[in-house]
């Protein structure tokens, strides 16, 4: 702060009064210049860096460019001696402000150690030196040389081929990358996964793509503080093209600091956003959800590239996450309190909701951009910040949908994304900020992730994978249900929790399996970025080796493979982790491939002579989530709605994905409460209820002439 000598002596002359910027922690380095550097513009000077050790402190100066302030002696006070002339605007050479920045346990501390100034405000910022030696189109220029790894001196040599009038020096510069880091000009301040080309190029640049820009693998950064951060781990995943085998790009795991540094950031945007009105947050979401419409085929591309899955259904897979975006811009009417009047003598009662604070997600690899969507929607929506960690194993299109969460004007803080696997999940699990943690997964990893989360007092939900049965009577349309087995059982290659895995005929199965293998037959494998593909690959070559152990073993168990994909290969892409599609016929309930999740392009076939049978089979099984029935008879539909204990029924359709809008929800333990992550009761999850009463003035009750905070006492 300033000395009072100082500040009455600027006080006395007139000037007008430049405050220092306010002390405070921050995330990293460049919000902190960043913070410093805004409040400086708004009090009339320019801040600079004057030394930086970048990962321990940074000290800032202020960079004179004011009007000079006179202090020479006055006539009476030099003897005679003759006056040195300025210039009118020079700039002053010591001006005393000063401010520390340093790095403590993860965080940035501000520390001001001169809050004073020589000289006076600048009133128009414009008018700076610095800020008119350089225009936009020469910012991304030296925004691309930078990159590319040119010096300062190298850039301005550059630069100055096209204007020779040019001024500037390589301090300039520096200053100029500094703000491109801060994020402070038009320039986007976020890294895009895949480089585009710069409008901006000059001719004296090579004409070609120049090898900084075909530098692959790129490392995809985390989100944190509306930043869109490289991490400092040396531990990476890559991120593997499944029909090529390529690398395409590579995960930095999060480290603790950095996670630490998420939650902070989430922490301190959560004030501020809760008391966002509402209608600001459908605005915001709104935008959002054009941008993604705006950027379908890209998001598209980017999950059938990571994922595997083929472009029809990639893109299925962000359409229902714009359901559930569309859903979420309409959650003002859901989020409304209970009033009763006069509840007591002169007392209102009332019940409002409000968020609960830091929030996380921890998503499954086989809807990117659905779930991701699913999480951070909802809970942003009811006021809450959100921490969101993808897979690992396709996080493309999480980090898609977060750069348009920012262009969209999403506060910073309010979404963060981190990445890892073990470790950064037990990080949110055991972190006593975040009050509640979603989790999309395998059975084994909800089970840990609930047990470890609500040890320290969170709110879990943990949506598993389960099994979907279909039971098919004798007088079902035989053409419309197989096409249908087909596309529910073969689609996404089987990666999805809701694919028909097991098909329980009541009767004789013969031609309905012969016509089963026939129409399998004529689906395309290949590529999901193929026009014509119809089953990818899987996702990792560890699935694809355990798939074929799970046949292997049912066959050596007694099942017949009437239709054996493993061999299959791709023209083109002869190392994608193809599986082609697999028909078993004879399996029992005791073969461990029924017993476990699949997950693959396999169906399992079995025969019961009676629906009652079949029921009983789907209700002993532990996975089973998911339940169709394919029949003509009405009887029949009703007897297998009645009797069966799932959550997701079809009736001669398959049981999908519920709907936002709806409050469906799985019969089978979920690991978290009776809640589900779907429909209405994403509300009642991400916020909480408080009861109020209230009572105006100095009410007397009449009766027996006894006060309402007496009697309430009693109550």
């Amino acid at each position: 702060m300033m000395d009072i000598d100082s500040q009455t002596d600027m006080e006395l002359s007139g000037d007008p009064q430049m405050l220092p910027p306010t002390p405070g922690t921050f995330v990293d380095r460049e919000e902190l210049i960043q913070h410093v550097g805004e409040f400086a513009v708004s009090q009339g000077y320019v801040v600079t860096i004057k030394q930086s050790k970048k990962d321990k402190v940074v000290v800032l100066g202020c960079d004179r460019g004011g009007v000079y302030r006179d202090r020479r002696k006055s006539k009476d006070q030099s003897y005679g001696e003759p006056s040195r002339k300025r210039k009118i605007g020079s700039r002053l050479t010591n001006c005393p402000f000063e401010c520390v920045g340093k790095k403590d346990d993860g965080l940035w501390v501000l520390i001001l150690k001169n809050g004073t100034h020589n000289h006076e405000p600048i009133k128009d910022i414009s008018e700076h030196p610095a800020a008119r030696r350089f225009s936009e189109k020469e910012v991304l220029l030296i925004k691309e040389m930078t990159e590319a790894g040119l010096k300062p001196r190298q850039i301005l040599k550059r630069l100055k081929q096209n204007n020779p009038e040019l001024l500037s020096t390589p301090k300039h510069v520096y200053n100029i990358k500094a703000k491109l880091r801060q994020g402070n000009t038009t320039v986007r301040m976020f890294k895009s996964l895949k480089p585009e080309k710069c409008a901006a190029r000059k001719s004296h640049l090579s004409n070609t793509e120049p090898s900084w820009r075909q530098c692959y693998p790129q490392r995809i950064s985390n989100l944190i503080g509306g930043r869109f951060v490289d991490s400092e781990s040396f531990a990476s995943i890559d991120v593997i093209n499944p029909a090529t085998q390529q690398v395409i790009s590579q995960v930095s795991l999060t480290t603790n600091e950095e996670f630490r540094a998420a939650v902070f950031a989430a922490k301190r945007a959560f004030p501020s956003w809760k008391n966002t009105p509402l209608n600001i947050r459908q605005r915001i979401m709104f935008r959002l959800q054009e941008l993604i419409e705006r950027d379908l085929d890209k998001l598209a591309m980017t999950i059938s590239t990571e994922h595997g899955k083929p472009l029809k259904y990639a893109c299925d897979d962000v359409v229902r996450g714009l359901e559930a975006l569309e859903y979420t811009c309409g959650l003002g009417s859901l989020q409304v309190g209970e009033f009763v009047s006069n509840s007591s003598d002169g007392v209102d009662s009332y019940s409002t909701t409000e968020p609960l604070g830091v929030c996380a997600g921890i998503c499954s690899f086989d809807f990117p951009a659905m779930i991701p969507l699913w999480m951070f929607s909802i809970s942003v929506m009811c006021g809450n910040t959100y921490i969101l960690k993808p897979s690992e194993k396709d996080p493309g299109a999480a980090m898609l949908l977060a750069e348009l969460a920012v262009e969209a004007g999403l506060p910073s803080g309010v979404l963060n994304i981190v990445h890892g696997t073990n470790d950064i999940i037990n990080s949110i699990c055991d972190d006593n900020d975040v009050k509640a943690v979603s989790f999309v997964g395998p059975k084994t990893a909800a089970v840990y992730v609930h047990t470890r989360a609500s040890a320290t007092g969170k709110r879990v939900l943990c949506n598993v994978g389960g099994k979907h049965h279909a039971v098919i009577m004798h007088d079902a349309s035989m053409d419309t249900t197989v096409g249908t087995l087909v596309a529910a059982g073969f689609g996404c290659a089987g990666q999805k929790c809701v694919a028909i895995c097991t098909v329980i005929f009541v009767g004789n199965s013969t031609l309905w399996v012969d016509k089963l293998v026939e129409h399998a037959k004529a689906l395309r494998v290949t590529a999901g970025t193929e026009p014509c593909a119809d089953v990818g690959p899987l996702i990792s070559k560890q699935a694809q080796e355990r798939m074929c152990r799970l046949i292997q073993t049912a066959v050596e168990a007694g099942a017949r493979l009437v239709l054996d994909g493993r061999n299959t290969m791709v023209h083109g892409y002869e190392q994608g982790n193809f599986i082609g599609p697999t028909i078993l016929t004879g399996v029992t309930t005791e073969m461990e491939c029924y017993k476990e999740e699949l997950h693959g392009p396999v169906l399992l076939c079995m025969q019961v002579d009676s629906l009652e049978k079949a029921i009983e089979i789907i209700n002993q099984n532990k996975h089973g989530q998911a339940a169709s029935i394919f029949t003509t008879s009405a009887m029949a539909a009703r007897k297998f709605q009645t009797d069966i204990e799932v959550g997701q029924i079809g009736i001669n359709v398959p049981a999908s994905a519920s709907f936002p809008y709806s409050s469906l929800m799985t019969l089978r333990p979920n690991f978290s409460s009776d809640l589900s992550d779907d429909g209405k009761t994403w509300v009642e999850f991400y916020t909480k209820t408080k009861r109020v009463r209230r009572q105006w003035g100095d009410l007397q009750i009449q009766s027996e002439g006894t006060s309402s905070h007496v009697m309430d006492a009693f109550c």
